[in-house]
């Protein structure tokens, strides 16, 4: 029996469609393995990705090979595997366009408000800065984009713990240690547990001084954003006072909550 060539076509359009779909459907089970890994702190074993994922081992191990042949992944010698060094400069890309984008939002602030913008986020246990827009004046603050610090004594440090389960939060600033920065640092985890409460009560953190003697930082959180970041605003204390944080607030907030939306969009 003769078969037609539109029924030929359609045979191979859909053959092409199932092939599309398995791709997507591979890229999809790829990243979300990746996700896995970064959440168990970068390292992780085979079967862990499966009790993780819900997916095979025949399909993960496929996977993951993939990953370790283009980089993505490395074996270690324990056989476990590892998030390898290819996705660092995914990383260090897509951090110069997430500054990129928040910059023009922290410049407002800095013309609202007259003091130093920041943008961090959370890498691993510790806070690292994206963006910085500089305050105006001769005497301001200035962290350099891509400093890393711990986040117990940092205003946005605080602000993106508080973001996290309790028991997440603390558990973070246990493995770290809470070193005295200054007299004022929080270095107990039950004071720190404490101090996640009032941000979360009056959602926005305070570093008043606990980092940089004679520095006050006031920090949001970017809530609903596509990563947990938080924004702050930072200058000497003579200036940024209490007054001055009971204005800022919502100012902060307000731009936290623009940017969110922004690179929403952008993603």
């Amino acid at each position: 029996m003769a078969t037609s060539q539109t029924s030929i076509d359609g045979a191979a359009a859909d053959g092409a469609t199932r092939a599309r779909a398995g791709g997507v459907q591979s890229l999809d089970r790829a990243f979300a393995l990746l996700e896995i890994m970064a959440d168990a702190g970068g390292e992780i074993s085979l079967s862990q990705l499966a009790d993780s994922s819900g997916l095979p081992l025949p399909t993960i191990h496929r996977i993951i090979r993939t990953l370790v042949d283009n980089g993505y992944v490395r074996q270690l010698p324990s056989r476990r595997y590892a998030l390898g060094p290819r996705l660092i400069g995914l990383g260090e890309s897509a951090s110069r366009m997430l500054g990129t984008w928040a910059r023009p939002h922290l410049a407002q602030l800095v013309e609202e408000l007259g003091e130093t913008a920041n943008l961090a986020m959370l890498d691993g246990d510790k806070v690292v800065y994206v963006a910085q827009v500089p305050s105006p004046h001769a005497m301001r603050m200035f962290t350099e984009v891509g400093r890393r610090v711990l986040p117990h004594s940092a205003g946005v440090g605080k602000a993106l713990l508080a973001q996290l389960p309790q028991d997440e939060a603390l558990a973070t600033v246990r493995r770290t240690g809470m070193p005295a920065a200054t007299d004022r640092t929080i270095t107990t985890p039950e004071d720190f547990a404490d101090e996640m409460g009032r941000i979360r009560d009056r959602g926005y953190a305070i570093d008043d001084g606990e980092q940089e003697i004679g520095v006050r930082c006031l920090a949001v959180p970017v809530q609903g954003g596509p990563a947990m970041m938080a924004v702050s605003i930072s200058g000497p204390e003579a200036r940024v006072s209490w007054e001055f944080v009971d204005k800022a607030a919502p100012i902060v907030q307000r731009t936290a909550h623009a940017l969110a939306g922004d690179l929403n969009h952008q993603s």
